[in-house]
């Protein structure tokens, strides 16, 4: 499928195909819900990084999320990449190097239509914010750190691959 999507001031707009445009994966993790989920959750698609075409590149900056594992006396910043307007601050796309590629664009930057996913993973559950409430169907998954499927997975799973 082919997606566009843009920030909200419209300095940024991109372009990528996406084989794994169900938003169905929301992730309660506080980097997630704190830089991109007002609802307490963010929704990551996959894409195609190869197929990826910016307009207005000199408008995104780029975030390196602090992680600090338990234990650790230090946080490190994350190889991933979370792209932003610098104008009006709209989350964009993730990249991250481990898996070049790929591109994870925020559903809430996509302007194209996209397809209601026939059920949804509930992933990060155990960093949540105490005031979330899950939304969970019956068909649902929920999983307090990842789950071992894939955004690729998941729909070939459910026959949604393109």
């Amino acid at each position: 499928m082919h997606l566009e999507g843009s920030c909200h001031c419209g300095a940024v707009s991109f372009t990528l195909d996406s084989a794994h445009p169900y938003p169905y994966q929301r992730c309660y993790c506080s980097i997630c819900r704190k830089t991109q989920g007002g609802g307490g959750f963010a929704i990551n698609l996959g894409g195609d990084a190869a197929s990826l075409k910016v307009h207005g590149r000199k408008h995104i900056t780029i975030y390196h999320a602090k992680m600090k594992d338990e234990g650790d006396a230090r946080a490190h910043s994350s190889t991933a990449e979370r792209h932003f307007c610098s104008l009006c601050g709209s989350g964009l796309w993730l990249f991250s190097p481990e898996w070049p590629e790929l591109i994870h664009p925020f559903a809430s930057a996509i302007d194209t239509p996209l397809p209601v996913p026939p059920e949804h993973t509930h992933l990060m559950l155990g960093s949540k914010a105490s005031w979330v409430e899950v939304q969970a169907n019956a068909k649902d998954q929920q999983f307090e750190v990842y789950p071992e499927e894939s955004i690729a997975q998941w729909h070939e799973r459910l026959g949604l691959t393109r």
